[in-house]
């Protein structure tokens, strides 16, 4: 499958071109940029060639990898999908719900394939994982603490912490899709979004965040990237009948579970089928996190708020 890559960013360097190279059944046809100089360098550096117009990589190509702001990535998926290419979108795939399902609905009337990528849900650990806890059944209440500290004071250099659109929307929408990508799948939808969400702010730019599911179960997210480096946290904890489980610790390879979610694409591509991971798993997410966004708006402008 010939890509086109759409970003020339830190996640387009550190993830999308090293997995796109690596993969035996990928080719990079090439680059396109909104800065021309760093899609020759990401061009130099694993293949293809730059372009200065995204319609002709299009043309090029037979699937878009897009490693680009939200906002950004949604009119840019919507125009891939309508000139008939496949698509692997980063998450969130868009910052509203009308951008996240205007991209569903090209995608179905194309009929082309489409993965969002989670990273821990193409980390086969995780992967399997997740189906264990499927299969167990009767879980109660579930928790997924995603607390980073790439904008705290002291913290690590990181190449995400000049990302604008993460510092505006913040954990909600930078680690949320993670957390709820984990839970979903085990304690089912939402159940509806008036009443079934709930959402706080707390110190250092966190977000906690209720959920009520489909299943009967209830679930908590504490989201933050401003959180002190010692607090920095990523676990998801279930509980229920069998007890309590945790996610085991283990190192997420961001590269090789790209390179999954490219097979995923090809396999969807190819048979039809759709990936749980699809661009409507993706638009879920967004409403989600829209109606969690519509709570902390409304509890600011709420009387007697300063």
């Amino acid at each position: 499958m010939r890509f086109g890559l759409l970003g020339t960013g830190p996640w387009a360097r550190l993830a999308y071109g090293p997995a796109l190279l690596a993969h035996p059944d990928a080719e990079l046809a090439g680059v396109w940029g909104r800065r021309p100089e760093a899609a020759a360098q990401i061009a130099e550096r694993f293949g293809g060639r730059p372009y200065d117009d995204v319609d002709a990589l299009l043309a090029d190509c037979d699937a878009v990898a897009v490693a680009l702001p939200p906002d950004i990535q949604a009119p840019l998926a919507v125009r891939a999908a309508e000139a008939g290419r496949h698509l692997l979108l980063d998450k969130p795939v868009a910052t509203t719900v009308p951008a996240a399902r205007g991209i569903a609905r090209a995608a179905g009337a194309a009929g082309v394939a489409s993965v969002v990528f989670f990273t821990l849900r193409f980390r086969p650990e995780t992967a399997a994982w997740l189906e264990e806890q499927k299969r167990t059944g009767g879980w109660q209440l579930g928790r997924a603490d995603w607390l980073g500290g790439i904008f705290a004071e002291g913290a690590e250099p990181s190449p995400f912490a000049d990302s604008p659109w993460r510092r505006e929307k913040g954990g909600l929408w930078d680690v949320g899709p993670h957390a709820l990508s984990m839970l979903l799948p085990v304690l089912g939808d939402v159940a509806g979004l008036d009443g079934a969400v709930a959402a706080v702010r707390g110190a250092g730019q966190t977000v906690q965040l209720a959920l009520s599911h489909t299943s009967g179960a209830a679930s908590t997210c504490a989201l933050g990237l401003a959180v002190a480096p010692a607090a920095s946290v990523t676990r998801v904890e279930l509980r229920g009948t069998a007890g309590a489980v945790e996610l085991p610790d283990g190192e997420t390879d961001a590269v090789a579970a790209l390179g999954h979610a490219v097979d995923a694409l090809i396999t969807s591509a190819r048979t039809g089928e759709p990936h749980p991971c699809d661009i409507r798993f993706g638009v879920r997410v967004t409403e989600i996190l829209a109606a969690a966004q519509a709570r902390l708006d409304g509890a600011r402008s709420a009387p007697g708020r300063d």
